[in-house]
């Protein structure tokens, strides 16, 4: 039955955008704007009307031909979000703890919840969305803002992921994820794990699922004060109409896919030229 479901919501979202529908989309900045660009360059050739929604601070999203950007204000300023980035950057690629990355990433999302607050609560800028009458929201869920936005106007949601902290996708869709087998991210462990990897394997799901509560939990009140209820992060991701996962088998370990998660590794990469003769 999930199955039959998932394959309706999709041609569902299909029908709707035949005839060029109207896209919100909720991008993050940086590298994931990247590769969400070229997706939202091609939906306009289609025929779909887009609207970006960006904070007016930001290091890649700029005004385009292909959509319309609406911006908001935040508190930050462009040399701290550079510097964050950054600093990010370079922690993501640096062998450390899975804790210790986590911990780091505090100002990063604090950033986001700033963004997220100040998103919500301009008025004006709600109004016009609520007033745009769009067909789906297309969304990067990294920053839960989007879909906060998608379940007050009652919209579809399509996610452009790489993948989320601590297995938050998985957990919104009720993936199987044993970590007998399938690695956790900065562990290095491979799917052919000894009995101790597997133990600790183990134990950085538990870890990694207890700080990410406390990452994404400060989401909760603002979740209430907008939407009148209440719900949390991975229940609203929960509520995704299509995950459009942004890997492939051949760079992965294998693993467990529900049927509303599609593969697009590769999709934003440029289109090489044919070899002379």
């Amino acid at each position: 039955f999930h199955s039959l479901a998932s394959w309706v919501v999709f041609f569902l979202l299909l029908c709707t955008f035949s005839d060029g529908g109207k896209l919100l989309v909720v991008p993050i900045d940086g590298s994931h704007w990247l590769s969400m660009r070229p997706v939202v360059e091609r939906l306009r050739e289609k025929g779909h009307e887009i609207v970006v929604v960006a904070p007016e601070i930001n290091l890649r999203i700029d005004s385009s031909v292909h959509y319309t950007l609406k911006t908001y204000s935040v508190s930050y300023t462009r040399e701290y979000v550079e510097a964050e980035f950054k600093k990010m950057g370079y922690r993501s690629f640096t062998p450390q703890p899975f804790l210790k990355k986590l911990s780091r990433m505090a100002n990063i999302t604090t950033m986001f919840l700033d963004s997220c607050r100040r998103f919500l609560s301009n008025k004006e800028l709600i109004k016009y969305l609520e007033a745009s009458k769009f067909s789906a929201v297309l969304m990067d869920p990294f920053f839960p803002c989007g879909q906060i936005v998608a379940e007050h106007l009652s919209l579809p949601s399509v996610y452009l992921v790489r993948g989320l902290p601590c297995s938050l996708d998985l957990r919104a869709t009720l993936c199987p994820n044993p970590p007998s087998y399938i690695p956790r991210f900065f562990t290095r462990y491979t799917d052919r794990m000894t009995f101790p990897q597997r133990v600790g394997n183990f134990m950085a799901s538990l870890s990694s699922s207890l700080a990410c509560s406390l990452l994404y939990s400060p989401y909760d009140p603002l979740i209430k004060e907008f939407l009148g209820r209440e719900a949390t992060v991975l229940e609203l991701l929960s509520h995704a109409s299509l995950w459009l996962m942004k890997y492939d088998f051949v760079f992965e370990y294998p693993r467990p896919l529900m049927p509303n998660m599609v593969l697009v590794g590769g999709i934003s990469c440029t289109q090489g030229k044919a070899l002379s003769q």
